[in-house]
């Protein structure tokens, strides 16, 4: 039974997998209307993105942007309310008469208003992985108390959510992320110090935003996405995997108790998972080309250099610290992200100031969201505090 005109709100509409959602919106004419968008400072792709989609909310970040997206719409703005800052976000994520919400926002910002979304009743196709990463225990519990479902729209994430269906759980060994491996996984170690934020986002496979290109080279991408398989699949730190496979043809794997292993394969594009998340028991008719067998590489697989990439030693010592101590690990990525794109700070000093700023706060129970809110704002201090050390 194919289900029509499903209604959806985009956090984040602007980004990379905001783009990439509006693309299978739009090839998939009747399945989908789009009631919200939400974008960050680019008020140009925003109004562009009004004018096709027609919402009935339309979000920025400031009250200059959103008086800026009303000089750009015109006439437009009569049948669309333009709203900013962090209630604007909430409306868009709770709007009423919305099924699904996608939350594409980057970094922690994302996840007051996916909570939002949640605490609605609406459903969460979840691209935003620091919503977990922060959050895991209490973001599933208000999932599970609402009724919500919470759908993956991380390649790897989508993959091990596709191989588990119609699976017992109690049959599973364990979750093998697959990782490409990024820019710099042949390069030496003395050489990263000398990289830059241009080869950083330059990745091989994958047409990502900034963060999230540099997240890829250090391997901290995938050491959130560690943490955000433990709480999105039920799942022991000791029971996932990374393995290097540079490819990107599978995109991750389950790993069964009688040594059986399902593969999801498929051509590095976002619209797949995007497409899987969104119409999920179904699948949406993709004009995309097939997997040609014959003219693909040779599949390739290896353990990941951890002297080389620290980062994803950290993130499984958070995970398995559990507590506020992913949100420690996430606060202080983020500022050290930030200063290594601004030229503040080298690639190799990314690891090390993170390291330092888990150091200095040990991990607490996680509680509320505002125990979230709070470690985050003082790991944010301490990193910026510290950045001079690393200059």
């Amino acid at each position: 039974m194919t289900t029509k005109n499903k209604s959806i709100s985009i956090l984040g509409s602007t980004g990379s997998v905001g783009v990439n959602t509006l693309e299978v919106v739009e090839a998939s004419p009747g399945r989908y209307q789009v009631k919200g968008l939400a974008g960050g400072r680019n008020v140009g792709l925003l109004a562009e993105q009004v004018r096709r989609f027609q919402p009935e909310v339309a979000a920025v970040m400031d009250r200059d942007l959103a008086i800026e997206l009303e000089e750009r719409l015109g006439p437009l703005t009569l049948g669309v309310r333009i709203l900013h800052g962090k209630e604007g976000y909430r409306e868009v994520a709770t709007l009423q008469g919305v099924d699904m919400v996608v939350s594409a926002i980057v970094g922690a910002a994302g996840l007051v208003p996916t909570m939002a979304a949640i605490d609605a009743g609406k459903d969460v196709a979840l691209a935003n992985k620091e919503t977990l990463v922060t959050a895991g225990p209490l973001v599933m519990e208000a999932a599970l108390k609402r009724g919500v479902k919470i759908l993956p729209v991380d390649s790897e994430h989508s993959a091990i959510f596709q191989c588990l269906a119609g699976q017992d759980r109690g049959g599973v060994r364990r979750r093998v992320l697959t990782a490409s491996g990024g820019p710099f996984r042949t390069k030496a170690v003395e050489d990263l110090a000398h990289v830059t934020p241009e080869e950083a986002i330059d990745h091989p496979n994958w047409s990502m935003g900034r963060k999230i290109s540099v997240d890829s080279a250090t391997l901290m991408n995938k050491g959130l996405e560690v943490i955000e398989a433990r709480w999105l699949f039920d799942v022991e730190p000791a029971r996932i995997d990374v393995v290097v496979h540079p490819q990107s043809i599978i995109h991750s794997m389950v790993e069964f108790v009688d040594g059986s292993v399902l593969a999801q394969m498929g051509l590095p594009d976002m619209r797949v998972p995007i497409a899987c998340a969104l119409s999920w028991p179904e699948r949406l008719a993709m004009d995309l080309p097939s997997l040609d067998f014959f003219s693909l590489p040779p599949l390739t697989f290896s353990p990941p250099d951890h002297s080389m990439f620290p980062c994803l030693d950290l993130a499984f010592k958070a995970c398995e610290g559990g507590g506020t101590w992913p949100a420690v690990l996430n606060a202080a990525n983020e500022v050290a992200v930030e200063a290594f794109l601004e030229g503040r700070i080298g690639f190799t000093a990314i690891s090390r100031l993170i390291r330092r700023v888990m150091e200095a706060i040990d991990p607490e129970p996680l509680n509320s969201l505002d125990d979230v809110l709070r470690v985050d704002a003082l790991a944010r201090l301490k990193a910026h505090a510290m950045l001079d050390d690393f200059s």
